[in-house]
């Protein structure tokens, strides 16, 4: 049976302005999320796992990590031409500027789909943590006999104006697009929701094509802004309802439609919660739809004493006597010294916190030492004069500046790790 040749290509320059300091030497894409994984591995995934496996990632802003990530991280087989995941810088090839926008960024890169000559180009985000199966869309995409479909759920209503929103009759052809309006349309029927756009479409390639040509000649550089509402008016545009994906593997207790886009302090740090527990919301254990990421090669995680509540230790991390950590992520390469105190906190990797030091709804970005005795996360005045605080009060810490590596001598590797 023949297939469609499909393409990716992956938005993932976002600059993640909402999510500083965390963005302050990386991309929203890059960051990490969880005790191993990188928000950006969840798309990749979700594509790979869907046997979609020639991917363009499309980078722009503080590059350098995400594309140091996919260099070790996301060799698919050299063997194979046509799997890969290979990250394109704008190149400029067709003027002196940087991607302007979404569907600016794919048209300065026209050229990768003309030598493909796929039969679909799938375009999406880099930015949210979620699996999906993209098969699904595509065979909803082909039995509407579809030029452009859109990735939509449920929203409540109060969070619609950040998202494109769609109208769509009962077999999901579009009817309307509003790209962030202040005053969004709800559903039919259900007045206290709305169905927003996820920012993840297929389209037909001539369609797409024409369409990048024509946007590029009028000055417009946007999917949802510019190229969606033109194409509405004489083209087949469908909505395909994210709620109807069915993923292999999901558990009972899980939440069967998770979508979240962490774009916020906030919505990062509530994310986590969601992966902790017994019955954890999103569970990242799903052999039938792995999560990939980077084949790191240190040493397991290892515990001394002390008391661990419903935590996740990354590899090689080291958690010394009298330490109490709950509701807590530890990511790799981490050292809690003895009687540290971690109270719902993220821990990123290479960090070393010192003895009786005690922190309380705080993010510590890498490569950072927490001082001995030291106490964040109880006063927020305090906090503020040092750090960013969310709306909720959640304190971040930023990045580490030196090249300190937190296993040090205690790890027995003087002076580094297997730092990735």
């Amino acid at each position: 049976m023949q297939t469609d040749r499909i393409i990716a290509f992956v938005m993932a320059g976002g600059q993640g302005s909402r999510l500083q300091p965390l963005t302050a030497a990386r991309s929203k894409p890059s960051v990490p999320f969880g005790s191993r994984y990188r928000i950006v591995d969840f798309v990749l995934s979700n594509l790979v796992n869907s046997q979609i496996r020639t991917i363009y990632l499309l980078v722009q802003y503080k590059s350098q990590s995400l594309i140091e990530h996919v260099r070790k991280s996301w060799t698919i087989s050299p063997l194979l031409p046509d799997q890969f995941v290979t990250v394109v810088p704008p190149q400029m090839m067709s003027g002196e500027s940087w991607f302007q926008g979404t569907s600016d960024a794919v048209y300065q890169n026209m050229g990768l789909i003309e030598t493909h000559a796929p039969d679909l180009v799938v375009v999406f985000g880099a930015d949210h943590i979620y699996r999906m199966d993209i098969r699904q869309m595509v065979a909803f995409h082909k039995e509407r006999d579809a030029d452009v479909t859109i990735a939509a759920l449920p929203v409540p209503l109060r969070d619609a104006r950040g998202f494109g929103i769609i109208s769509a009759d009962p077999d999901g052809r579009v009817e309307a697009f509003q790209e962030k309006p202040a005053n969004p349309n709800p559903i039919l029927g259900d007045s206290e929701r709305a169905f927003a756009s996820m920012g993840n479409y297929i389209f037909r390639t001539d369609v797409l094509m024409a369409a990048l040509e024509e946007a590029h000649r009028n000055g417009e550089t946007d999917f949802g802004g510019h190229i969606l509402p033109r194409l509405l008016r004489d083209h087949r545009l469908f909505a395909y309802d994210f709620a109807t994906n069915e993923v292999p593997g999901i558990k009972s207790y899980e939440q069967r439609v998770y979508w979240r886009d962490v774009g916020t302090l906030d919505a990062y740090f509530d994310a986590h919660k969601d992966v902790l527990g017994d019955e954890p919301v999103f569970d990242m254990f799903n052999p039938q739809w792995p999560i990939f990421s980077s084949n790191y090669q240190g040493p397991v995680a290892r515990v001394l004493g002390g008391e661990l509540h419903n935590s996740l230790l990354g590899a090689a991390s080291v958690v010394h006597d009298g330490v109490r950590i709950r509701d807590s992520i530890i990511r790799r390469e981490a050292v809690i010294e003895d009687d540290v105190e971690l109270d719902e906190c993220i821990v990123m990797d290479y960090t070393r916190i010192g003895r009786g030091a005690k922190l309380r709804r705080v993010i510590v970005d890498r490569h950072n030492h927490i001082q001995p005795g030291e106490r964040i996360g109880f006063d927020p005045d305090t906090d503020r004069q040092r750090f960013q605080v969310s709306e909720s009060g959640v304190t971040v810490v930023p990045r580490g500046r030196g090249s300190y590596f937190a296993r040090g001598p205690i790890g027995g590797i003087p002076g580094g790790g297997y730092a990735e």
